[in-house]
C-alpha cells in the first residue's frame, strides 16, 4: 500500500500546487511558520535544500544567529531517515535592530533558513523520505512571545531528482541573501576601550561605498549599541568599534560585514580577522621609543654582518675628517636609512592593500630579488678587492668632503637596510606588528624611527666630535682594510646563494653561478677599461658581459624545504591536535633568509640538551618555514602581533596559552622556559 501511494504521489506531482511540499503552518497572529524543500521528489544520494519558511506580520522580527544585546536564535531539530547527512543552518545576513539602549540582529518580513540534506545512496525508487522536525522561534515587537511548532515532510524518491519551480524563486533568493565569503584582506585590532577593523582591497573607497556596519557573531567582545565611525582610504575601509565594558578574551573577530554602495545596494560579507595581540596595544608614542630602540638594537644583530664592510669603511672615512665633513657624512649616511625604511614600508603598504599577504622582510620571499642582491653582494666584494673603482655606497679611499661624498653615504644607509631587513630585533617586532595595524602616517613614522635607530651610532659620532678623534685618521692601512672588508660580503653573497636553493633549487643555483660568472667578467672589463684609460669603452664591454645572465630564469620552485630531522612541518590542525592531547608544543617561525632565525638554531634550538628536555615532557617540536612567505604563516604571524621572523611559540603540556619567547635565544633559555612548565 505505501508504495503504491508513494507511485501515485510521483504520477500526480507535476499537477500539485507548490503548497504540496510546505508542511502544515504553524500560525499566530504573530507568524507564519512551514518547513518547505525545493524538490518535488529527490535522487538517492543528491543532496537538496530543506528549510524554515517564516513569514512575520508587520513589525514584528525574529533573530538571527547571534540575537544581540536581547532575543535567541531560530532553533531547528530535525528527525530524518538513517543514514541521512544534515547540514548547518545557513544563516542571511540580518539587519540590525535598535530598541533603545540595546541592539539586536535578526529579520523583517519573509525569511527563509536553508540547510542541506543529502539523503543515503541506497534509497529505492518509490521510496517515502519522511522528515520532522521540531523548531522554537522568537518573535518580537514591543513585546517578546516565544513560538514553537512541529511540522513534517514526506518527499517521494525518483530515479532522478525532479525540482520545485513553484519554490525555486524561494530559496534562490535565500541563496542571493547569504553574506558572501570576503574578497579583502582583514586585520582587528584593540586599542584601549576601541577595536578597529581593517580591510584592504580594491572597491572599498568612498567613491564606491555609502555605509559600513559590522555585525559580530559572538557576544562578549562588543558594545553592539555604539556608534561604529567609518573611515575611508582609496583602497581601503576601517570601522572603528567599541569594546564591551568586560570584554571576553577572543582570538578572532568573526561576523558578517554589511555592506551599502552609493546606489543603496547592501550585500553582507563574512568576515573572521585575527586580533591582534600585545603589540597590537601600543601607542603610537611607544611605538616610535620601542622602533628607535630596536634600531639601535639591530646594529648588534647576525641580519647585519653582511653589511660590516660598509659600516666599517663609513667609520674609517670619519676618523680626521673636519667637523662639517662628518656631520655631511652622518646626516647623509642617516637620511638613506630612513628613506629606505619608510620607502620599503610604503611598499608594503601598497602590496598589502593590494590583497596580499606579506610580513617585513616580503622581499626576500622572492627568488628574484635573493638572486639580484646576491649579485649586488658580490658587486661590492669585488669593487672593494679592488677589481674597479666605482664612487658610490663602499667606495675607499680619497675625502668625504670630495664630490659624490654625500650620495655614496644616503647610498650605504640605503643598501644597510636593504640587506638588514630580514630579521627582528627585540622591541623591533613589537614596533613593526603595531605600526602595520596604524593609519598610514603613523606606519610611516614608525618605519622612520627604525632608520633613525639603525643610523645612531653614525650619527653620535657626529655630533659628538671628541669621539670622531678617537678613530684613526686615514692613510694607507684603509686599503688594506677595505680588502678585507670585501670577504663578508663574499660570505653574503654565498649566503644568499644558498637561500635561493632553498626557494628555487638546483636551477636557481645555476643561474646565480652564471651570472655571477657573467658579474665577475664584467667587473674585470670595466677595471681593466678604467685602468687603460679606456672611459667610453669599459661600460659597454661590462654590460655585454652582463648579458650572459640573461637568456636564463628562475624555474617553477621546488617543495619547500622540509623540517629538520628533530622538527615536524607545522600546520594549524596538528597543533590543535596535540593540545587536545595535552602535549606540549613548541614552533620555530623561521626563513632560510633569517641569519638570526638560523643562528638560534644553531645555538640553542638543536643542541642535544634542548632536544633531550624537549622529548623527556612530550614536547612536540614543529617549524613553519616562511622561507617563501606562505600566506598560513603569514597570517600565523599577524595573530600574534608579529610581521616578521623568527617567532617563537611554547604551548606548554597539559593547556594554557602560548607563550612567546625572546627573538634571541640561548640555550640555557629555552632550558629554563621548558623546565618552569
Amino acid at each position: 500500500m505505501r508504495a503504491l501511494i508513494a507511485l501515485l504521489a510521483i504520477l500526480i506531482l507535476p499537477w500539485l500546487p507548490a503548497q504540496a511540499l510546505e508542511s502544515a503552518a504553524q500560525e499566530s497572529p504573530r507568524a507564519r511558520v512551514t518547513l518547505v524543500a525545493d524538490h518535488l521528489a529527490i535522487a538517492p544520494g543528491q543532496a537538496f535544500q530543506l528549510g524554515l519558511r517564516i513569514r512575520l506580520a508587520p513589525r514584528w522580527h525574529s533573530y538571527w544567529r547571534h540575537a544581540g544585546d536581547a532575543g535567541a536564535p531560530t532553533e531547528i531539530n530535525l528527525t530524518l531517515p538513517e543514514g541521512t547527512q544534515a547540514g548547518p543552518i545557513a544563516w542571511p545576513t540580518p539587519q540590525a535592530i535598535p530598541f533603545g539602549p540595546l541592539m539586536s540582529f535578526g529579520y523583517y518580513g519573509e525569511v527563509v533558513l536553508p540547510m542541506q540534506i543529502t539523503p543515503p545512496a541506497g534509497l529505492r525508487a518509490r521510496d517515502v523520505f519522511s522528515i520532522s522536525a521540531q523548531a522554537t522561534w522568537l518573535v518580537c515587537d514591543d513585546v517578546c512571545i516565544p513560538e514553537e511548532g512541529s511540522f513534517r515532510l514526506d518527499l517521494p524518491v525518483a530515479a532522478e531528482a525532479q525540482a520545485n519551480p513553484d519554490l525555486a524563486p524561494l530559496f534562490a533568493a535565500a541563496a542571493a541573501a547569504l553574506p558572501r565569503p570576503s574578497p579583502w584582506q582583514a586585520s582587528a585590532t584593540i586599542q584601549g576601550d576601541a577595536l578597529r577593523l581593517r580591510l584592504t582591497g580594491p572597491g572599498l573607497g568612498r567613491e564606491s561605498l555609502k555605509e559600513a556596519l559590522f555585525i559580530p557573531g559572538t557576544g562578549g567582545l562588543l558594545d553592539h549599541a555604539a556608534p561604529q565611525r567609518l573611515s575611508h582610504g582609496a583602497d581601503w575601509l576601517e570601522l572603528t568599534l567599541r569594546r564591551a565594558d568586560r570584554p571576553e578574551n577572543h582570538a578572532t573577530l568573526e561576523g558578517v560585514l554589511l555592506l551599502t554602495d552609493q546606489g543603496g545596494r547592501r550585500l553582507g560579507y563574512d568576515i573572521a580577522a585575527p586580533l591582534l595581540t600585545g603589540a597590537a596595544f601600543l601607542p603610537l608614542w611607544q611605538a616610535l621609543i620601542f622602533a628607535l630602540i630596536g634600531g639601535v638594537i639591530l646594529n648588534l644583530m647576525p641580519c647585519v654582518f653582511p653589511v660590516l664592510a660598509m659600516k666599517a669603511m663609513a667609520l674609517a672615512r670619519l676618523g680626521g675628517a673636519a667637523r662639517g665633513a662628518v656631520r655631511l657624512e652622518a646626516a647623509a649616511y642617516t637620511a638613506g636609512a630612513v628613506v629606505s625604511f619608510t620607502a620599503l614600508a610604503g611598499l608594503l603598504l601598497a602590496l598589502r592593500g593590494a590583497g596580499m599577504a606579506l610580513g617585513w622582510g616580503f622581499q626576500f620571499t622572492s627568488p628574484v630579488f635573493v638572486l639580484a642582491i646576491a649579485w649586488l653582494m658580490l658587486a661590492v666584494g669585488l669593487n672593494l678587492s679592488g677589481v674597479f673603482a666605482l664612487g658610490g655606497p663602499i667606495g675607499a679611499g680619497g675625502h668625504i668632503a670630495a664630490r659624490g661624498g654625500f650620495l655614496g653615504s644616503f647610498a650605504t644607509g640605503a643598501l644597510a637596510v636593504l640587506v638588514a631587513s630580514p630579521c627582528t630585533a627585540p622591541f623591533m617586532a613589537a614596533a613593526i606588528g603595531a605600526a602595520l595595524v596604524m593609519p598610514a602616517p603613523a606606519t610611516l613614522a614608525v618605519f622612520a624611527a627604525l632608520g633613525l635607530g639603525l643610523a645612531a651610532p653614525t650619527l653620535i659620532l657626529a655630533l659628538a666630535p671628541g669621539l670622531t678623534r678617537l678613530l684613526p685618521r686615514p692613510g694607507p692601512w684603509m686599503e688594506k682594510l677595505r680588502r678585507i672588508m670585501a670577504w663578508p660580503m663574499y660570505g653574503a653573497a654565498l649566503w644568499l646563494v644558498w637561500v635561493l636553493w632553498a626557494q628555487s633549487g638546483w636551477p636557481g643555483v645555476a643561474l646565480a653561478l652564471v651570472g655571477g660568472l657573467g658579474l665577475g667578467l664584467g667587473a674585470w672589463t670595466f677595471g681593466r677599461a678604467q685602468r687603460e684609460g679606456r672611459r667610453r669603452l669599459g661600460p659597454v664591454l661590462a654590460a655585454l658581459a652582463l648579458l650572459l645572465a640573461l637568456p636564463f630564469g628562475l624555474t617553477a620552485a621546488p617543495p619547500p624545504p622540509t623540517a629538520s630531522d628533530t622538527a615536524e612541518s607545522w600546520n594549524p590542525a596538528r597543533v590543535e591536535a596535540l593540545r587536545a592531547e595535552g602535549k606540549g608544543v613548541f614552533l620555530n617561525v623561521t626563513a632560510a633568509w633569517c641569519i638570526t632565525c638560523q643562528v638560534n638554531e644553531r645555538i640553542a634550538l638543536r643542541r642535544d640538551a634542548v632536544q633531550a628536555a624537549m622529548a623527556a615532557r612530550g614536547i612536540v617540536y614543529l617549524k613553519a618555514d616562511w622561507t617563501r612567505g606562505d600566506p598560513a604563516i603569514t597570517a600565523l604571524l599577524r595573530s600574534h602581533g608579529r610581521e616578521g621572523v623568527p617567532l617563537y611559540l611554547f604551548w606548554p603540556p597539559g593547556g594554557g596559552e602560548a607563550v612567546i619567547l625572546p627573538e634571541v635565544l640561548t640555550e640555557a633559555m629555552v632550558l629554563r622556559q621548558i623546565a618552569a612548565q
